[in-house]
């Protein structure tokens, strides 16, 4: 099932490729402060709303997808959790230690919004990162591999926006480089997990402009999502509705910069697009980052 929010907030279920329904109704008054906190009731009580919510859209025909506004599926998360250098880079590094960062809930923006890289931040460039980003179900303090799967709600589509080149007092910041406001574009939707037999087999793609950025698979991904799992609430707790972002693979990447169009496709989840604005009118060559690519391989790869 794919779930999330469109127009002024309304939960909506997807109908086959194009239509969406408003299950609003099959929650029978339950209020919720924030739509972040109506998506976390909806996913710590998915057993209980499954049916309702099947039969609703059975029945309704819903709107066209292409006609409404698509929100964030989780505007405001608790945690958001990001492994850093996570894939294999097809196969030319070696594995590398497993280590994550987190990135502020701030950042989420969604389908048709817009990347604002502001001046004030002294970025040699700005890059895209394509992610899958998993959806946690239920509080999650010590998770063994094994049982990972069992704490997964689902899956969305994540934009791991980058600025480079600066290291404050001459050491990497993970907070300064990946923080800033807007810099995480969701989306479009929560895929549950039974949508998504193996997350190891789902092709992620970015294009910029129209033209060929990013394209891998998760099969490429170093430490798989069950020890992401085990790693991240072996040091945090998370809760219903934290993500934790599965890292990306760094060949392809290429520059943000003023007026870009940036298109996320997942299989199964769906395409996200945002685009991008730069008061400062900054530029850097197009195309892939070559330089940086090569940097992200192993020795003489």
């Amino acid at each position: 099932m794919k779930i999330g929010f469109f127009n002024d907030w309304t939960l909506g279920v997807v109908k086959g490729n194009d239509r969406i329904v408003d299950v609003s109704e099959t929650l029978g008054g339950v209020h919720a402060h924030t739509p972040q906190d109506l998506m976390t009731l909806v996913i710590k009580n998915f057993d209980k709303l499954r049916d309702p919510f099947e039969k609703l859209v059975s029945v309704s025909e819903g709107v066209p997808i292409e006609s409404v506004s698509i929100q964030p599926p989780l505007p405001r998360p608790g945690k958001i959790l990001c492994m850093a250098v996570n894939y294999l880079e097809f196969g030319t590094r070696p594995m590398p230690d497993i280590e994550a960062f987190m990135k502020s809930s701030d950042v989420v923006i969604g389908d048709g919004d817009t990347v604002y890289l502001d001046p004030d931040c002294p970025a040699s460039i700005f890059h895209h990162e394509a992610e899958l980003a998993v959806v946690m179900g239920k509080d999650s303090y010590r998770v063994k591999q094994e049982d990972a799967y069992d704490h997964i709600f689902g899956y969305t589509g994540f934009i791991d926006v980058s600025a480079r080149g600066f290291e404050p007092q001459g050491r990497t910041s993970f907070f300064q480089g990946k923080s800033w406001a807007t810099f995480g574009p969701m989306g479009p939707f929560i895929v549950t997990k039974d949508e998504v037999p193996d997350p190891h087999k789902v092709n992620l793609r970015i294009t910029n402009n129209d033209e060929p950025r990013q394209g891998f698979s998760t099969d490429d991904m170093a430490h798989k999502i069950p020890e992401c799992v085990e790693f991240v609430t072996r040091i945090t707790p998370l809760s219903a509705g934290d993500i934790i972002s599965t890292g990306t693979n760094h060949q392809g990447l290429g520059a943000l910069q003023d007026g870009d169009r940036i298109t996320l496709e997942i299989d199964v989840i769906g395409s996200l697009h945002v685009t991008v604005e730069d008061p400062a009118k900054r530029e850097w060559p197009r195309g892939v980052d070559d330089a940086m690519a090569a940097r992200m391989r192993g020795p003489g790869k």
